[in-house]
């Protein structure tokens, strides 16, 4: 669902099911996509790391923190994984508050699951987004921990304006405690711990970091908004819309660069020689594709496509003066050949639905030097494209139109429908397109060998007229 993020949870990612995967150096290959199908969904398209996943490229060798591997497939419903959730950590209970937590799930923002080969520790946040409480069944907030053994850390904070010497800052207030270890909160200012009395608890607790990811500033109301051209054909093609007089860089940094990131499925790709064409990128409000990874095959169908998609960076232009008129960028597309599925009753169908997720945009502009970015307790990382920046990079991400503005996906996805054949064809058109490719080449031969031999009789015209 579409969201407004709260600091310091601001970072995007396109909607759907992203694997970042780094293997050990040594030992056999690890069965990720075994893992992936019991958690999300049997009908993952996921054969192996090495056949299934992509290889990012890394810009910045210093970002030590990039993943080796990388894996994308839509996911509508997370209901798989809730059921396995209740089963393993909810054994015999149908109702109570484990199992209302794993429901709840269905209404988070985003999950992020996290695994430390070295500690083998597991980490999961999920993110709801303001007002969702009542519609996920959570009429308060309760914590509690599992096991008599383990530490619940509570936290309850709030983003402040980050002073005019730190705008490269996240600020947040509020008060920590220890279940079981403290009798009251205790109170923490720039992450040093302070014993409290009781009466001054009123006091402001205050955290302050730098980050590499921030929203827009209050002054710049930016957003977006991504539709197709219609009709759409075998080529789609992507259009951005912004409203021209807000789309200004959020920072005064030459710098700043407004980039969008896409994540495209195998049904779907990029033509990485169309946008090397100068004319083209010009027409259509593009700088350049920074990155593309991922299935790069133009004339595979997609049922032989092993590789999950292709993940794309690019990087946009802005208006050379502002104006209100709205500015649209344009990113062409290419459908690969898809396979119809059959109905129960047998019978084919001629259109799918193929389902896109919406672009991430986001400025990206140099932090100030000196800065460390490792202190921010609140960070993501893998993201996909953070990798393809240098460590000391400040993401400003713009967010997609709200529900209530016109032509907007509160799913942020965008529908593709997409004519198939029906595969027991398949035979006559390979039979088909063979003959074709046949008969053309007789065709050229045919007329090159007339040509030649027109061009001989032409020569030896012209020497029998010489010698008379």
């Amino acid at each position: 669902m579409n969201y407004e993020p709260s600091s310091p949870l601001v970072s995007r990612l396109p909607p759907g099911l992203h694997v970042f995967f780094t293997p050990r150096q040594t030992g056999p290959e690890a069965k990720v996509c075994d893992a992936l199908r019991q958690l999300f969904s049997p009908d993952l398209k996921c054969h192996s790391v090495h056949q299934s996943f992509s290889s990012p490229p890394i810009l910045s060798g210093r970002f030590s923190s990039a993943a080796t591997y990388q894996y994308y497939q839509p996911l509508p419903s997370i209901l798989h994984f809730q059921t396995w959730l209740a089963k393993e950590f909810c054994p015999g209970e149908f109702a109570g508050r484990c199992p209302n937590e794993a429901a709840s799930l269905a209404y988070a923002s985003y999950v992020d699951i996290d695994f430390d080969a070295i500690s083998h520790a597991v980490t999961a946040t999920a993110v709801w987004r303001a007002g969702i409480a009542p519609k996920a069944g959570v009429d308060h907030l309760r914590a509690e921990k599992v096991k008599d053994g383990d530490r619940l850390e509570v936290g309850v904070l709030m983003p402040e304006k980050p002073g005019d010497d730190k705008p490269e800052s996240l600020k947040l207030g509020g008060w920590l405690a220890v279940a079981g270890e403290d009798d009251h909160a205790s109170k923490y200012r720039y992450a040093k711990p302070i014993n409290p009395r009781a009466d001054d608890l009123s006091e402001p607790t205050v955290f302050s970091f730098p980050s590499r990811h921030h929203p827009l500033p209050r002054a710049n109301p930016l957003t977006f908004t991504s539709s197709f051209n219609q009709p759409t054909g075998l080529h789609p093609e992507i259009v951005l819309s912004f409203p021209s007089q807000h789309l200004k860089p959020p920072k005064d940094e030459p710098s700043c660069a407004l980039h969008t990131y896409l994540t495209l499925p195998s049904a779907l790709f990029l033509d990485q020689y169309q946008l090397e064409d100068p004319a083209l990128l010009a027409a259509n409000n593009l700088i350049a594709i920074r990155s593309l990874s991922g299935e790069q095959d133009l004339e595979a169908p997609d049922w032989v496509v092993t590789q999950w998609g292709s993940a794309a960076l690019i990087e946009l232009a802005s208006p050379p003066t502002k104006t209100a008129n709205t500015w649209n960028v344009t990113i062409p597309t290419h459908l690969r050949y898809l396979g119809s599925p059959e109905t129960e009753n047998g019978s084919a169908i001629h259109h799918v639905d193929l389902h896109l997720p919406v672009p991430i945009v986001f400025w990206a502009c140099k932090a100030e030097e000196g800065l460390k970015m490792s202190v921010n307790p609140f960070d993501r990382v893998n993201l996909g494209y953070d990798g393809l920046f240098g460590p000391k990079t400040m993401f400003y991400h713009v967010p997609a139109a709200s529900p209530t503005d016109a032509d907007a996906s509160p799913f942020l996805e965008l529908e593709l429908k997409v004519p198939v054949m029906e595969t027991r064809w398949g035979g006559i058109v390979q039979a088909g397109t063979l003959v074709t490719v046949v008969v053309g080449f007789l065709m050229v031969a045919v007329g090159l060998f007339r040509g030649l031999g027109g061009e001989t009789n032409r020569r030896k015209g012209s020497k029998g007229a010489k010698k008379a």
